[in-house]
């Protein structure tokens, strides 16, 4: 039979703060890095690497998604690349590609 191993107290916890989060926080360790202020989410073809994609919805109402489509190349597919930006990057995304800011 094997040994079992004791589980142990996360630092956390032993070091007194409230919640992960605020260990985190307080050790200059973040999960997941967030972008201050506002941000966008752009979707682009894993493909081609062209924004202009979409939703595929199923054939029954509120059944749901059959994925992703790209507009451009044609391509179907789960796995879409999603990029997130700030305001100053998105406009500046948005002058490069020509589209009207305003």
């Amino acid at each position: 039979m094997a040994k079992r191993t004791k589980l142990k107290t996360p630092e956390w916890i032993t070091e007194g703060y409230d919640s992960e989060e605020d260990y985190l926080k307080a050790k200059g360790l973040d999960k997941k890095q967030k972008k201050h202020g506002k941000t966008f989410k752009i979707r682009k073809c894993p493909e081609c690497e062209s924004d202009d994609v979409g939703v595929v919805l199923g054939g029954e109402e509120g059944k749901g998604s059959r994925g992703w489509e790209c507009h451009k190349c044609g391509w179907k597919g789960n796995d879409i690349n999603e990029i997130e930006l700030s305001e100053e990057e998105f406009m500046k995304y948005l002058d490069e590609k020509g589209e009207e800011v305003g």
